[in-house]
């Protein structure tokens, strides 16, 4: 690259970072840009955060907008002035098209209309004697808008009234009464009001009343009865069509399992019909067996209509992952009968596919690396919405950088799941639980292959068979009361043997392993959603049992000698608990305060004198403690005394206890920040392990044992996914004498910041 290109480069940089060029360059002579609305709010009574909600929602309803910003920058608008004299068809005139964004003029600001907007919205807030005034401020070739809104008091509720009369309708409007969101003494707000008509609306909808609709409801305000008052008045107009007065039932059901986009519709049709349990099934190709479309459809004829269990039917549809569009519409029955007869139009997905997927990694073990997965999928194996996937895939964790000599790590494996759309069990009915989301069964064989290069390789074989239930979105239950894994050991290293004096029980990684287990894990994530609130909650929590059965049958007991083994492998006997809570604070409009808390401990018992190295406790790395490395901390306070260029960062323990807080401000557009401070440990639990790890026991001065860290990051958020970098630094080292290292921090110094700024780069957020 010669330095005239370097020069056009450094320029076009320099315009778009709006150091080399004027955002008002394409602003027509007679004209001027568009920076935006300011709003000043004054009014009695307004708590600081009603103030500051208050402002930006107006500020918001302003239009039109200016343009977009990144740091401050108008990047977008920019890009269109660097191209501006190009034409339209040419090349550069499409990528401005395309990337640029042209300016935002004072001509198209309309102020009396936004004055209008503002003032309407202030009323519909219950601001009925507010006061909006506006003006506009040029300055040189740009202008900004800026509004004077006096709010006045606020409006609220003294009583709420709801239907009296004795119709149907109206009895079941005033059924519904217990419940409302009109509740005396809040604020009159009319998206309260809208809200109120859609909840009567969907309780009618369960009800049976199938053709109401919330605009045949009307909520009357009086706001004359002083004291900045309202009385609100609950009604059913008195126009409303008939049929909407009418409670509905279900007549027939037909479904259509084969029905197809691109033909014309022919919904009438009950050519190849099938009547299984009341059900009219239209299955040409024989796609499915009857039984596994009827135990997903929670309508049955003669039922009354309820909107609840018809969305219920429509998600299970589309939950059984076997049909690419799944449709659905009502019609009367009957002349002049409440009845209905509905249709279901199901348009299958390709019976198998085939997919190749290559992937990046950021593992919390602070290795980086990819991984390429080749699967093969049959949707609906025996008919019957089985699911079978076949894949395999190979990997690699690379560690490219820190202070220590690291190990590649080389992964090879296949994994064949077989999955059923119900729960197998004696006695268990499917469609009676309600749920808009299909259980499913899952018997699972996994072979892997891990090649720690230059260490030693562990071959892995699992067999897990359980069920997995979704009561909605954010809460699920697994349990597999079976779950086997075998762990061999292959080519271990003279170099892996050198390590075992250095790190006392390191070995025990390659010990051969039989876990004869279940599992229980349940899971409450209000984040699922897509939408948090101002509080949401996560918790995880997780029981793990190995070889109880085994054990009681064989009455091992490691300790008075008697070890049981199975395939010439002892089996390990031990219940573990975990639990990981979260709590998620929304500071402003798009900032977050995270919290977390981590506590574990696994106890073994019977055959086993510790928990096997698969099922035990580790703390550092990108999810966890970051300012320091995966595996490094604890148990306790035990450190190995190593070579400086020779680390195997390996430690785990029994117990497990970690808190970590970070609040996550929003900077601007995508980018979001992080500041954190983190705290955790891990210990072991039975007295043969503490002689050669002294200090690894836990006792009741754990929190004196804690390792602290501290730092900042950068996330990139795009909404499908979350670029992270972080980099934090340790603030107690619990091994050493005087383990506060407060005093220690020196940026300036190399070494320092070698042996102790630990960085990490992964995608999705720690928590």
């Amino acid at each position: 690259m010669n330095y005239k290109q370097q020069a056009l480069i450094i320029s076009v940089i320099a315009c778009l970072l709006g150091a080399g060029c004027s955002s008002t360059r394409s602003v027509p002579a007679n004209d001027k840009l568009y920076t935006g609305a300011s709003v000043n709010l004054q009014g009695p009574s307004l708590a600081t955060r009603q103030r500051k909600v208050l402002r930006a929602d107006l500020q918001g309803l302003t239009r039109p907008r200016p343009n977009s910003k990144l740091f401050g920058i108008p990047i977008k608008l920019n890009f269109y002035n660097l191209f501006a004299n190009k034409k339209p068809k040419s090349f550069f005139g499409r990528l401005r098209e395309k990337w640029g964004e042209p300016p935002v003029l004072l001509s198209q600001f309309d102020l009396e209309k936004n004055v209008k907007i503002l003032q309407s919205h202030l009323e519909n807030k219950g601001f009925f004697n507010a006061k909006v005034s506006g003006d506009t401020t040029i300055k040189r070739k740009k202008a900004s808008a800026s509004f004077k809104a006096i709010t006045g008091n606020q409006y609220s509720i003294a009583s709420v009234h709801f239907p009296t009369d004795s119709s149907t309708v109206s009895l079941a409007v005033a059924q519904s009464a217990p419940r409302t969101l009109l509740a005396p003494g809040k604020p009159f707000d009319l998206d309260v009001i809208r809200a109120e008509r859609l909840r009567i609306d969907a309780v009618l909808k369960e009800k049976g009343f199938y053709f109401f609709s919330p605009e045949y409801l009307l909520v009357k305000t009086d706001s004359t009865i002083g004291n900045n008052k309202v009385a609100m008045y609950v009604t059913v107009k008195p126009d409303i069509p008939g049929e909407a007065k009418l409670v509905h039932r279900i007549n027939n059901v037909y479904i259509y399992s084969g029905f197809s986009l691109n033909t014309a519709r022919i919904d009438t049709s009950t050519t190849h019909a099938e009547v299984y349990k009341g059900y009219t099934i239209i299955d040409r190709a024989k796609r499915y067996k009857p039984y596994l479309l009827e135990e997903n459809m929670m309508f049955q004829p003669g039922e009354i209509y309820n909107r609840v269990e018809h969305n219920q039917t429509l998600s299970r549809l589309i939950n059984l992952n076997l049909f690419k569009f799944v449709k659905n519409r009502f019609e009367v029955g009957g002349i002049d009968s409440p009845k209905l007869n509905a249709y279901y139009y199901l348009t299958p997905l390709p019976g198998k596919t085939l997919r190749a997927q290559v992937t990046a990694i950021s593992r919390s073990n602070n290795l980086n690396g990819s991984e390429i997965t080749v699967s093969w999928l049959n949707r609906n194996l025996f008919r019957g919405g089985n699911q079978l996937n076949v894949s395999a895939y190979v990997g690699s964790d690379i560690q490219f950088s820190g202070a220590y000599k690291g190990y590649n790590t080389y992964r090879t494996g296949a994994e064949i799941d077989f999955s059923m759309p119900r729960i197998v069990l004696p006695f268990f009915n499917v469609r009676k639980q309600g749920r808009p989301f299909v259980p499913r069964t899952s018997i699972r064989l996994g072979y892997d292959i891990l090649n720690r290069k230059g260490l030693y390789t562990l071959n892995s074989y699992t067999v897990r068979y359980g069920y997995v239930s979704k009561k909605s979105t954010q809460v699920q239950h697994e349990l597999f009361p079976i779950s086997i894994t075998y762990v061999q050991p292959l080519n271990v290293t003279k170099d892996w043997d050198s390590l075992k004096g250095i790190y006392p029980g390191i070995d025990y990684a390659t010990q051969k392993q039989f876990i004869l287990g279940s599992s229980y894990q349940f899971t409450l994530n209000q984040l699922a959603t897509g939408q948090q609130k101002l509080n949401a909650y996560y918790f995880n929590g997780l029981v793990d049992l190995s070889g109880n059965i085994a054990g009681l049958i064989s009455g091992a007991n490691v300790k008075k000698g008697d070890t049981v083994k199975i395939a010439n492998t002892p089996f390990a006997q031990y219940i573990k608990f975990e639990t990981d809570g979260r709590y998620y604070r929304r500071v402003g409009l798009r900032s977050t305060w995270a919290n977390r808390l981590i506590m574990g401990i696994g106890y073994p018992y019977g055959n086993s004198v510790q928990v096997p190295y698969v099922k035990q406790f580790f703390v550092g790395g990108n999810n966890s403690l970051r300012g320091f490395r995966s595996r490094s901390i604890g148990p306790g306070i035990y450190y190995p005394i190593t070579d400086s260029t020779q680390v195997v960062a390996d430690q785990t323990g029994d117990i497990k206890l970690e808190m970590n807080t970070e609040f996550r401000p929003h900077l601007s557009g995508p980018f979001y920040g992080a500041i954190f401070l983190e705290a955790g440990n891990i210990w072991l639990v039975n007295d043969s392990n503490y002689t050669q790890k002294p200090g690894a026991k836990f006792t009741s001065k754990f929190l004196s044992q804690l390792a602290v860290d501290a730092g900042v990051g950068l996330r990139l958020d795009i909404n499908i996914f979350v670029i992270r970098f972080d980099a934090g630094i340790p603030l107690k080292k619990p091994w050493l004498q005087n383990p506060w290292v407060i005093n220690q921090i020196n940026f300036g110094n190399r070494d320092w910041r070698r042996e102790n700024v630990v960085y990490n780069l992964a995608i999705g957020y720690p928590f």
